[in-house]
């Protein structure tokens, strides 16, 4: 029988610098073979941000409800608190350990060669060239974040009565910059004279998590013309909403579907499948088919998309659906190469 602990607060004697989530399970059955266990270290952030984390920590909890497995997630502080998570997870007898977002990439290589016997999953890892590639006990789940984003890129442009459209990004990175670099792509695949205004909240990891700082941009964009604007910044985008709120326009979300963050405004979202590409890790590990190295997911392996349902309808003309999708299977043959910066 499993037993269920509610978020723990307390710190665990192996846990002790760092926030601990909570724990599902049970106890190990007598003669029965082990469960797994699952450890996740969230993104700067933590939950609660509708997006990135909570997106990663749903995937965990469908684990833990569909594979019977143990899991415990958690919300780390900044610097050591991060790999000091991943380290005394894996020292802690956990299986199975995720960092979520690409500022774990070095921690959790480092864990990797540290803790060979321990399978480790990184979301975003980055990869930089010349570098060997990870190594066997270590999954690098990677996105084609640009095709998500060109097809909302598109369906801004094609909604849009202003001609001009915005994009907010969290940190000033290559991560994001596929966010930025596809949604402009889409745009001006559909409407050529249409005007795009960029901007990012800082070249820290806390620019996603400034609500304020994501208003005070999307505001000024909103001023300049812009009708809609797509986020990629985690809490920060929380600030975006609020903006179109005040202003009465439009946004677009992401990671997941943000809709109920303000159902005046977000008319899509573009869709991250984090949650996915934790569940079938786990999934995978209990099937005893981990597999290390460095795995992509784009529109061809639904690993990313965007929202279309009878609550965006309204925004979203059956002509301009049509459009999108022709754009989406275009991407898939290979007809569209996205670009990445």
């Amino acid at each position: 029988m499993r037993r269920h602990w509610g978020l723990a607060l307390l710190v665990l004697a192996n846990l002790a610098l760092v926030g601990v989530g909570a724990l599902r399970g049970g106890d190990e059955v007598t003669g029965a073979k082990r469960r797994l266990h699952v450890g996740l270290v969230l993104d700067v952030g933590g939950l609660g941000d509708k997006s990135f984390n909570d997106a990663a920590h749903r995937g965990l909890m469908r684990a833990a409800d569909e594979l019977d497995v143990d899991v415990r997630f958690v919300e780390p502080g900044d610097g050591s608190d991060r790999e000091s998570a991943l380290r005394q997870l894996a020292a802690g007898g956990f299986d199975l350990v995720f960092g979520v977002g690409f500022i774990f990439t070095d921690d959790i290589r480092a864990a990797a060669a540290r803790f060979p016997d321990v399978k480790f999953g990184c979301i975003d890892y980055s990869v930089v060239p010349g570098q060997p590639p990870p190594p066997p006990n270590l999954v690098a789940l990677r996105f084609r974040e640009q095709e998500g984003s060109f097809l909302v890129g598109a369906l801004a442009a094609l909604v849009s009565k202003s001609k001009s459209v915005g994009f907010v990004g969290g940190m000033d990175i290559p991560l994001i910059h596929k966010f930025e670099a596809g949604y402009r792509a889409g745009v001006k695949e559909v409407c050529a004279e249409c005007r795009v205004f960029a901007a990012y909240a800082g070249n820290e990891p806390k620019a996603f998590a400034d609500p304020t700082t994501g208003k005070e941009l999307a505001l000024a964009q909103y001023d300049r013309g812009a009708d809609i604007i797509f986020h990629a910044s985690g809490k920060t985008g929380a600030g975006v909403f609020n903006a179109a709120r005040e202003r009465g326009k439009l946004a677009i979300g992401v990671d997941s579907d943000q809709y109920h963050d303000a159902p005046c405004c977000v008319i899509t979202s573009m869709i991250k499948g984090v949650d996915v590409a934790v569940y079938e890790t786990i999934k995978a590990t209990v099937a005893g088919k981990f597999r290390g190295g460095v795995q992509e997911l784009g529109l061809a392996e639904n690993g990313v998309g965007y929202v279309f349902d009878e609550r965006n309808a309204k925004w979203i003309p059956d002509e301009v659906r049509l459009k999108v999708e022709a754009l989406r299977q275009r991407i898939i043959a290979g007809e569209i190469v996205v670009p990445a910066t």
